[in-house]
């Protein structure tokens, strides 16, 4: 059983051992511990399926950033490969550190009351300090700040003016803007008014799961994509489209519910869009944006791996590009090393900033206003490690409107 789903997910059997993976693969160039795409996917595959006894432990290395399946010239979902063989065979204790940080919505939803605490003490030196040697997550991680208030808060008491525009989406906001970042949603439904289409809240979405499938909590990651494909579900069949703003919460919605935890999201998936491309083919149909006159700004853009994987980046730059006054420079291919939550763990903190080096100096050496990227915890990594301010698209589009 395990083998038909296997081949029919993962399609290991086409490898062709052309190694074209380990060349892309940034985790190996960074840490020797980690054996490589080809050999912890396909290759460790075929043995595990003999044996699970072959299940090496150094698969927890993989940032999952999916840079080998976006160059596997045979298609191979090597990344799946990898994750699903931890969460099949990796039966070591899940650390306490690995609950929290992979329970977004709970953290989120305790943090928000006293937010402004929570973000005090969590950049104090000494609490990075206890964090470090009571949790093993490093002293050096910036964390993200919290939100007093929620964007869902925010919202519900605009439902009547939104329910007022002819054509409506349905908007999955995921964690980051509902308990760190409300200002983007705000930004989003800014822009998609400015189209004359009204956004409407999902009824009561759950975090994609993401944080929680690469921390092996695979029970609670399945909870929640069956609750979330349920949701989404019912805004499909009133014939909305559920615009995203987060690359990752989407790739893992569209790709991994269905190869990773099994869950049939068929009948939800291509209604799952990024915002960026939603509005770039409203505005390739025809549809017009209020963009000021005196708009200026030097933008750096970083497509995010999931992004890649997604193959949308085209998209967001050429939405980009539609911006009078945007002077834009696309940054080369290459991951920011963050990974979600991997990036937070002291075992993994030198290979995470190793990995994003050849990004960090990119970023320096164009000197832009402003780095553009579609992923929240790209953006951390890069402004903790570079210093300059990152934007979700959707924010600078929203910048760029007239309010008149």
């Amino acid at each position: 059983m395990y083998q038909e789903f296997t081949e029919s997910r993962y399609n290991f059997e086409e490898c062709t051992k052309c190694t074209v993976c380990t060349a892309f693969c940034p985790v190996l160039q960074a840490n020797p511990r980690y054996p490589g795409p080809k050999q912890a996917g396909p290759d460790g595959e075929r043995l595990r399926l003999r044996d699970p006894n072959f299940f090496d432990e150094s698969l927890k290395y993989c940032l999952n950033c999916k840079r080998c399946e976006v160059w596997c010239p045979s298609e191979v979902k090597v990344a799946d490969l990898i994750q699903s063989a931890r969460l099949k065979y990796d039966s070591s204790p899940i650390k306490l550190r690995d609950r929290i940080l992979a329970s977004t919505d709970f953290m989120g939803k305790l943090a928000r009351p006293v937010a402004p605490v929570v973000n005090v003490v969590t950049g104090l030196p000494l609490a990075k300090s206890a964090m470090d040697a009571m949790l093993k997550i490093d002293r050096h991680r910036t964390f993200p700040q919290y939100s007093a208030s929620s964007f869902e808060f925010w919202l519900k008491r605009r439902h009547k003016e939104q329910a007022l525009f002819d054509e409506q989406v349905a908007y999955f906001h995921g964690c980051y803007v509902n308990y760190n970042y409300p200002q983007l949603g705000k930004d989003l439904v800014k822009v998609l008014n400015a189209l004359g289409i009204g956004v409407q809240l999902l009824d009561g979405e759950k975090c994609c799961g993401i944080a929680l499938i690469s921390n092996r909590l695979t029970k609670e990651a399945t909870r929640n994509a069956r609750h979330n494909v349920a949701v989404l579900e019912k805004a499909v069949e009133k014939g909305l489209k559920v615009v995203t703003t987060s690359s990752t919460c989407t790739l893992t919605m569209r790709e991994e519910y269905p190869s990773l935890l099994g869950v049939d999201n068929a009948s939800v998936r291509e209604s799952i869009i990024m915002a960026t491309r939603f509005i770039y083919e409203k505005l390739e149909h025809g549809a017009t944006l209020p963009f000021r006159s005196d708009f200026h700004k030097r933008v750096a853009y970083h497509t995010p791996c999931h992004m890649q994987r997604l193959g949308w980046g085209i998209f967001t730059e050429k939405l980009l590009r539609m911006i009078p006054g945007l002077e834009l420079v696309v940054l080369d291919s290459a991951c920011c090393g963050i990974g979600g939550t991997y990036g937070f763990k002291k075992e993994n903190y030198k290979t995470s900033q190793s990995v994003g080096e050849a990004l960090f100096e990119q970023i320096r050496s164009v000197n832009p206003e402003v780095v553009a990227c579609d992923c929240e915890t790209c953006k951390w990594q890069i402004e903790m490690s570079t210093g300059y301010t990152v934007q979700n698209p959707i924010s600078i589009l929203a910048e760029a409107l007239s309010t008149e």
